[in-house]
């Protein structure tokens, strides 16, 4: 094997905890310990709450190594993830600033370049074209579409020529990393070259999101005793659909079952706003937590919910929760449609319901919680299910498609 130098541009890594992050994350280390190097071009941490974390500062440049991981951090504008104009302003600023330094990265092999949002990978391909190295684009998220799903933005011509940039870029990737088979599938329809596009899911690190005994102390702390705990941890987003959980709660009032909300964003004060007019007292919100403590909350969990608007977009997708719920042994209450709900099938862990029924969430719940033969049974599929999505094995897939990339060039 011979040792690739990848260079890899992400507007969000640790100490962030959103799934970006921590794919990336978990993917460069496997790289690093394989004999590789990985440089990763960055900005300062401060996802969701626009907040730069402490230790850190939001300078033109910084420099660090985690786990064998070069990376470098650059100025972007920072805003709290919220807000249709500032984000573009913050996607932009970190694109120029991570073009710039990119020019400073000496002996890269092959480059890459993450959505969610593709102005990472308009970065991407300019710095292939600076340093005459191919290219890679992850496909995460099919942006721009989201912004029309989620209401943001509607058709215009702003987003036709996002669209028209957004299929020049794939068509300039030496590689397309998909992470789910309808993004491949969307793409060969819009006429991308199918034979370049892979298929690497998300997944889970099983060395951390394992099961473990209910935090006795952290349920303690939070008055969960003796309570059926429901919980949902993730980014409290537009497209997230929460407010079917609160309605949810509202109505199983009384009935020993808590919904715990764990995490930031965009709808996390509306959701307060919103169980606090209600009065709902079967209602705890938490924020943001390191991604080593995470592994505690969901500890405290009887059952996992995974929800998001009912939108034809959102069938593509497979939220990188669901791996984390089937690594920790938690059955899954699965409010998405499509690719998602049919691991969920396949891997019997859990009980799929459609994405805005408070009607299906609230029995699906009340079932598992009066039937706990069933719910053993989902948590051990949800335990053997998990081995077919472990992080290491996912991470030695990509990194083979960097190396024959690199190979090409």
């Amino acid at each position: 094997m011979v040792a690739v130098h990848v260079l890899f541009l992400t507007d969000n890594f640790p100490p962030e905890v959103n799934a970006p992050a921590s794919r990336t994350f978990e993917h460069c280390r496997e790289w690093v310990k394989h004999g590789h190097k990985v440089t990763v071009i960055t900005c300062a941490p401060n996802f969701p709450k626009g907040k730069v974390f402490d230790g850190y500062r939001n300078k033109l440049w910084q420099r660090e190594t985690i786990e064998g991981i070069e990376v470098v951090r650059v100025w972007s504008y920072i805003t709290a993830n919220e807000g249709f104009l500032r984000r573009i302003l913050d996607y932009q600023s970190y694109m120029v600033s991570a073009t710039i330094a990119s020019l400073f990265i000496r002996k890269v092999d092959v480059i890459v370049g993450t959505s969610p949002q593709f102005f990472t990978a308009c970065a991407a391909y300019v710095s292939s074209l600076l340093k005459f190295r191919p290219y890679i684009f992850e496909l995460r998220d099919l942006w721009p579409e989201t912004i029309k799903a989620v209401g943001a933005m509607k058709s215009s011509f702003a987003i036709d020529m996002l669209e028209k940039l957004e299929l020049f870029l794939y068509r300039r990737a030496a590689k397309v990393i998909s992470v789910t088979k309808s993004f491949k599938a969307n793409l060969i329809r819009r006429g991308i070259d199918g034979s370049k596009i892979e298929v690497v899911t998300n997944g889970v690190d099983i060395s951390q999101f394992k099961p473990r005994p209910k935090d006795a102390a952290l349920t303690a702390q939070l008055g969960l005793e003796g309570k059926f705990v429901a919980g949902y941890i993730g980014t409290h987003g537009l497209c997230h659909g929460l407010e079917t959980l609160v309605e949810a709660a509202d109505r199983l009032r009384g009935t020993g079952i808590v919904f715990l909300f764990l995490g930031d964003g965009a709808r996390k004060q509306h959701l307060r706003d919103m169980a606090a007019e209600k009065k709902l007292d079967n209602v705890v919100f938490i924020d943001s937590v390191p991604k080593a403590e995470v592994p505690r909350y969901w500890s405290i969990l009887d059952v996992s919910v995974i929800h998001l608007q009912k939108a034809e977009l959102f069938t593509t997708v497979i939220p990188s929760k669901l791996f984390e719920s089937m690594g920790m042994g938690l059955p899954v209450l699965h409010g998405v449609e499509g690719e998602s709900a049919e691991i969920v099938k396949e891997e019997g862990a859990g009980i799929p319901f459609e994405p805005e029924n408070v009607d299906e969430l609230c029995a699906a719940l009340a079932r598992l919680r009066s039937n706990p033969a069933e719910l053993e049974s989902f948590r051990a599929n949800c335990l053997k299910g998990a081995q077919n999505y472990d992080r290491t094995n996912l991470a030695l897939k990509m990194m083979r498609m960097l190396e024959e990339t690199a190979a090409k060039r």
